[in-house]
């Protein structure tokens, strides 16, 4: 008896130690997610303050905006792919919590609770319209990234008859997906966007084209606080103070899915990049921190917020754009940056991304900026050519070039890229001085004598002599070529000279660089003293799109040739990115009788979020409406989802050929201004940027068309002003 007593409380004993060790775990998991859960909550309380701040607190749209965010994660969630749910780890990142809840569901059923749930905002929106007595906004896209004038978490409001064709084809399966606006307020609040009109009260439409009806009402933004567009603003020749239309004009020409995955890349981006890096230039995704190794170095300027604006404008995320503007208006300035920044990537981001804000806004803040960069700039004119140096200290005003550009020369396509942006600030301030700038530097490369019609990639800016013979459409060349183009288009087609110079560089181009390999691949080659190099970087592949811009925009003898080769060079960048198991393209590629359109030294094999084929696959899109360009596009789109994105951004890959590709850790800023911008507008209808109203400059920042854009803005000529000389 007493030995089957001591037997039995020992048991009794291991038995409690093992119940209490269970209760413990249970206790410890419960408490952990308890606090992942908190973490979540605070990081968006922070994210919201943030928005407040920059948006003079719109409180009851803040209240609303939590709500139906909601509502929108709920209807994301099973968006997230399987590679995004395997790549994201459950304990470095809360992301985890955001699994698709209905993965377990019959897919009918999925559909139709995701029709009903959009079914019930419709319901929400319909009776807040009728309680403020507003109608509902526009005939915005089905991601919510069409026009209209919400205030909220930053998503523009979806159309209501888009939303009810979206709800039919959930239900019916004819698609996966719908996104909704983050928020739209239920309570009347100020919106931070109203309807312009004219001097007399008319609705503006989109230019002279018959995209819209006159009938039409436009949805165009005015901005309204932080010393937004005033009446008395001599950049508006029309008397109204008028702002861009971003309202789709035609639904039909829309892939909805396809943009709507788009916008949220760019949310994804921006996000993270304010989480992490907000007021510097770029963001690490890895790190989760700001880049200091940036071209602009460590100093605050802010490169992505003032790069990728515009983008957030168009694909109308609203409290996006206010942060950013808010930011600009606060804090950017290069009155005490004592660096040596680059004349052309300061031209090109800073002076383009803010001229751009101004077409669209008209808010002389947008002016002012681009013209402060601008002064900046203009002491690296100094030389006896009044060719630029590629360096200049904002502060000093000491300006030279790089040591390596053979023998202290300038870059053709870095002095060759200012053309756009120099005119134009010159048209919208009345001051000619940046035109003047730029026209010296045309009339030297007019004059100079050009080897075999070609252009070398090096000039010397005090003997105005040629350096090193190397002629390149991608690195050191490229966009000299495609300001040739683009100045005569934005002029309004009055610029001869620069359409003669762009026919004549393009005709000896196409002789002497332009080859086909023995598979039938189209490629422009590198040009070394007289000497092919069957190389053609990634950089070149914007070529495809400007050759068919410049076939599309005249009728000469070249026009046929123009497009059959930039259709040719677009189809060859395609195939630099299909032959790579990453799907994305390297950095440079090679043509051999062992290889086509692949990379073969190390250093070429990476890919930082370069966006020039999708430049090309836009541009042919607009121009030829073939579809096989959207579906190339979304082919990269999915590469990028699937090799570039992390839980906290966008990075590079140092190598396209390896299956598992090690990141680089660097979210470029023009990712945000470029890649992501392109991609957008090749699922949007022609009418959101028509190309016969604005030209890109190279860092796809829009500018008007001189006599075709009403948002061109020219003020009347005065004296130069500025302080540089």
């Amino acid at each position: 008896m007493c030995s089957g007593k001591f037997f039995r409380m020992p048991t009794l004993a291991i038995c409690g130690v093992v119940l209490t060790i269970i209760l413990v775990c249970i206790t410890g998991i419960t408490l952990t997610n308890s606090i992942n859960i908190s973490n979540i909550v605070k990081l968006r309380e922070k994210v919201a303050s943030d928005s407040a701040a920059a948006n003079g607190g719109h409180q009851a749209a803040q209240t609303r905006a939590a709500l139906v965010e909601q509502q929108y994660s709920t209807l994301q969630q099973h968006q997230l792919s399987q590679s995004d749910l395997n790549y994201i780890s459950a304990s470095t990142h809360p992301k985890n919590l955001q699994r698709p809840l209905q993965q377990q569901l019959p897919q009918q059923q999925q559909q139709q609770q995701k029709a009903n749930k959009i079914v019930i905002e419709i319901g929400l929106r319909s009776a807040n319209d009728s309680a403020s007595g507003k109608a509902a906004s526009g005939s915005a896209s089905g991601s919510g990234s069409g026009s209209g004038s919400a205030s909220g978490s930053g998503n523009m409001p979806l159309g209501m008859p888009h939303m009810l064709e979206a709800a039919e084809a959930l239900m019916e399966g004819n698609v996966d997906s719908i996104s909704l606006p983050a928020a739209v307020p239920l309570v009347a609040a100020a919106p931070p966007f109203e309807k312009s009109t004219n001097g007399n009260g008319n609705k503006r439409s989109t230019g002279n084209s018959p995209r819209s009806s006159p009938t039409e009402q436009s949805n165009e933004w005015r901005s309204t606080g932080g010393g937004g567009v005033n009446g008395n603003d001599t950049g508006n020749p029309r008397g109204g103070n008028i702002v861009m239309d971003i309202r789709d004009h035609n639904p039909g020409g829309i892939q909805f899915e396809r943009r709507a995955h788009v916008k949220q890349m760019m949310e994804h981006a921006w996000h993270n990049y304010k989480l992490y890096a907000w007021g510097k230039n770029e963001l690490r995704p890895l790190s989760q921190r700001p880049h200091s190794g940036s071209i602009f170095g460590s100093y605050d300027l802010g490169a992505t917020i003032v790069d990728g604006l515009d983008t957030l404008y168009i694909m109308g995320l609203e409290n996006e754009y206010r942060e950013g503007r808010d930011w600009i208006e606060r804090k950017f300035s290069l009155d005490n940056i004592s660096a040596e920044l680059s004349v052309f990537e300061t031209n090109i981001r800073f002076v383009g991304g803010m001229l751009t804000l101004y077409a669209f806004t008209g808010d002389p803040l947008y002016k002012e900026k681009a013209q402060h960069v601008a002064d900046k700039l203009l002491p690296a004119f100094q030389t006896p050519t009044g060719i630029p140096y590629a360096l200049v200290n904002t502060k000093s005003g000491m300006a030279k070039n790089y040591g390596w550009a053979s023998g202290g020369s300038s870059i053709l396509s870095e002095f060759g890229t200012l053309h756009l942006e120099f005119a134009y600030l010159s048209d919208i301030t009345g001051n000619p001085l940046y035109r003047e700038r730029v026209q010296t530097i045309r009339q030297v490369l007019k004059e100079i004598e050009k080897p075999k019609g070609l252009y070398p990639n090096f000039l010397n800016p005090k003997t105005g002599k040629w350096g090193q013979l190397h002629m390149s459409l991608g690195a050191l060349g490229d966009s000299y070529y495609e300001y040739l183009l683009k100045a005569w288009l934005q002029s309004g087609q009055t610029d001869e000279e620069a359409r003669e110079m762009y026919d004549e560089a393009m005709v000896a181009i196409m002789d002497k660089m332009v080859r086909t390999s023995p598979n039938g691949l189209t490629y422009v080659s590198d040009l070394k003293f007289d000497r092919l190099e069957h190389k053609m970087d990634h950089l070149a592949c914007f070529s495809g799109g400007l050759f068919a811009l410049g076939a599309a925009t005249r009728q000469n003898e070249h026009r046929d040739k123009y497009m059959e080769v930039g259709k040719g060079i677009t189809n060859t960048c395609h195939e630099s990115y299909i032959r790579a198991p990453t799907q994305l393209g390297p950095e440079a590629f090679r043509f051999s009788d062992a290889v086509e359109a692949r990379a073969l030294r190390s250093q070429e094999k990476y890919y930082i979020l370069r966006p020039e084929t999708f430049e090309s696959y836009f541009v042919l899109w607009r121009l030829t409406h073939d579809q096989k360009y959207r579906d190339w596009g979304w082919e990269a789109v999915l590469a990028l989802e699937k090799h570039c994105r992390t839980p906290h951004g966008y990075c590079g890959l140092r190598n396209v050929y390896q299956p598992e590709p090690q990141k680089d850790d660097v979210q470029q800023s023009f990712f945000l201004a470029e890649t992501l911008k392109y991609l957008y507008l090749l699922f949007s209808d022609d009418s959101v940027l028509p190309l016969d109203e604005w030209v890109f400059n190279t860092e796809a920042h829009p500018l008007p068309i001189k006599g075709a854009n009403q948002y061109y803005r020219q003020a009347p000529v005065t004296l130069p002003v500025s302080n540089a000389s």
